[in-house]
């Protein structure tokens, strides 16, 4: 009796960690070398590759609600020129 609490128990704390872990559910599985404007952009994400996700990329969510998978910044100045501008708007709302 002892033996199957300890089994569910060991089972609850995998699965707790399993839920806690920092994973994300969507991969963008290309990238789009298109620019956009920074006044189009809500939010970003940074993928990295290794966490869950094969490539590295950045998630950008529209004002419109679409979502686009663009190069990662790391290199690409112009991405990192608009995660700087999105960053600035949003300190100062």
């Amino acid at each position: 009796m002892a033996s199957k609490v300890a089994a569910l128990l060991l089972l609850g704390i995998i699965c707790l960690g399993l839920a806690a872990a920092d994973v994300p559910v969507d991969c963008c599985l290309s990238t789009a070398e298109k620019r956009l404007p920074h006044r189009l952009v809500a939010s970003y994400q940074i993928q990295d590759a290794g966490k869950g996700c094969d490539i590295k990329a950045t998630l950008v969510i529209t004002k419109a609600g679409r979502q686009l998978c663009l190069v990662h910044p790391d290199g690409n100045q112009w991405v990192q020129q608009l995660i700087n501008a999105v960053d600035k708007r949003k300190q100062t709302q």
